[in-house]
């Protein structure tokens, strides 16, 4: 779906919605690097200066794991270092004026090290950071990905040589923005980011960044029959979570059915004869693959598989969907990514939602791909199965795998999330209400 460009002097729009990976973009001494979605057709640039030298970073290799940076930092640094002075990476929706950039990036002398962004930083010590510096989470500063953040050339091509000289370990990516600030301060050895007052989400005077959205508007949401929401729950949270589900977000379904460990008419649930596991749940998660696909449910493009403490927005949800095609084999959701330093592979996080076209669903399960043991990961099998069916992880930021105090209030506040997970110590009604829930939406299709 092509955007309509908006025009601004000496400014980039850049509107690409239904892309999921990166760009580059050569203006001089300046690379941009934008994260997309699924095919970058849709990016425009609007500028009085000559057209850019645009790079998808998923084309840069053959390589699916490039989104998480490190692995693509070698590559980068060789085929750019010598006529970049600063890679600046920015999200889809962020808008650059050109002329202020530079003005900022004059600030630098190019010749050392520069690590420079929006700085965020963590109000208390969260799950999702590993509970790094619990003593004062403040300290830390991490980039904001929707106003930008930039590296000078000498500390890439330095970032790069580390990469390939080191013993790199399997680890998991969960929060990309903080784990490559880690990566970068290598413990103090490295630059600290320095805070940029014109990198911005907000229009403000002096901005060389804005952002817009990461809802985007690709039309009327889908209908509510075209998605089948399954809820994965056991009968010990029968009486404790699923009333919340029934409470909050319920009823925005069109097509939903509960699967549990056990069959229970008030609910209903639906056993689907496989035992409960304390963990993994990837038996459950393939029966209900197989029941998606079966005459039992009513057939709908997209499945969407949540946790019974998940708190979801279906229709936010649905108005993103309208960007993707159901006929394409698409997994979306919070994307993770496990040894991606080491040729690993991506998984949308299960706790967040998973979302999965029926395409997508039929190929994996022709494919062959299965469970090593029913409390197996399911959204690390899933993802890895898709990877091996070269299925791209669709990443979307509005997904979230843990609750709204865990992450950044800036950050969280700037976006329409689709979802949080966990009820631990909160009033899942109330992060409901605050966070999900649309008061002036009128929307029944």
């Amino acid at each position: 779906k092509k955007k309509e460009a908006k025009t601004r002097e000496n400014s980039i729009l850049i509107n690409s919605n239904l892309c999921s990976r990166t760009c580059c973009c050569s203006f001089n001494l300046v690379f941009h690097v934008i994260s997309c979605i699924r095919t970058c057709n849709n990016v425009f640039f609007l500028l009085d200066y000559n057209s850019p030298v645009v790079v998808l970073l998923h084309e840069l290799s053959e390589y699916e794991g490039d989104w998480s940076i490190l692995p693509a930092l070698p590559r980068l640094s060789a085929t750019y270092g010598q006529s970049a002075a600063w890679f600046f990476f920015v999200e889809e929706e962020t808008r650059v004026t050109l002329a202020a950039l530079l003005q900022v990036l004059h600030r630098y002398r190019v010749s050392e090290e520069w690590f420079l962004g929006k700085r965020l930083h963590d109000n208390e010590a969260s799950i999702i950071h590993h509970y790094a510096f619990s003593e004062d989470p403040s300290s830390f500063g991490y980039p904001d990905p929707a106003a930008g953040w930039a590296l000078s050339t000498p500390l890439l091509q330095r970032l790069a040589e580390r990469i390939q000289r080191e013993n790199l370990k399997s680890d998991f990516t969960i929060d990309l923005k903080h784990e490559i600030a880690l990566y970068i301060w290598e413990e103090g050895n490295g630059p600290k980011l320095t805070a940029v007052p014109e990198f911005c989400t907000e229009p403000r005077d002096n901005c060389a960044t804005t952002f817009t959205t990461y809802l985007p508007n690709c039309g009327d949401p889908v209908s509510k029959k075209d998605v089948f929401v399954a809820v994965k729950t056991c009968q010990k949270f029968h009486s404790e979570r699923v009333p919340v589900v029934k409470a909050t977000w319920e009823k925005d379904a069109g097509f939903l059915e509960y699967y549990s460990d056990v069959t229970d008419a008030s609910i209903p649930t639906i056993s689907l004869g496989v035992a409960n596991t304390e963990r993994g749940h990837c038996g459950k998660t393939f029966a209900i693959l197989r029941r998606f696909l079966s005459k039992a449910v009513p057939k709908a493009d997209w499945l969407l598989i949540v946790d019974d403490d998940t708190l979801i927005s279906l229709p936010r949800l649905r108005r993103l969907l309208r960007c993707y095609d159901p006929k394409e084999a698409v997994s979306l959701g919070e994307r993770y990514g496990y040894s991606l330093v080491l040729n690993g592979y991506s998984y949308a996080t299960g706790g967040g939602g998973m979302v999965l076209s029926r395409v997508a669903v039929s190929r994996l399960m022709s494919s062959g791909c299965r469970c090593y043991s029913d409390d197996a990961p399911d959204d690390m099998v899933l993802g890895r199965c898709f990877t091996s069916l070269g299925v791209p992880i669709t990443h979307s930021p509005l997904f979230h795998q843990a609750r709204p105090d865990d992450y950044n209030e800036t950050l969280i506040s700037l976006q329409q999330a689709i979802s949080f997970h966990k009820h631990w110590n909160i009033d899942p009604v109330a992060v409901y209400r605050h966070w999900l829930r649309d008061k002036d939406l009128r929307d029944e299709l």
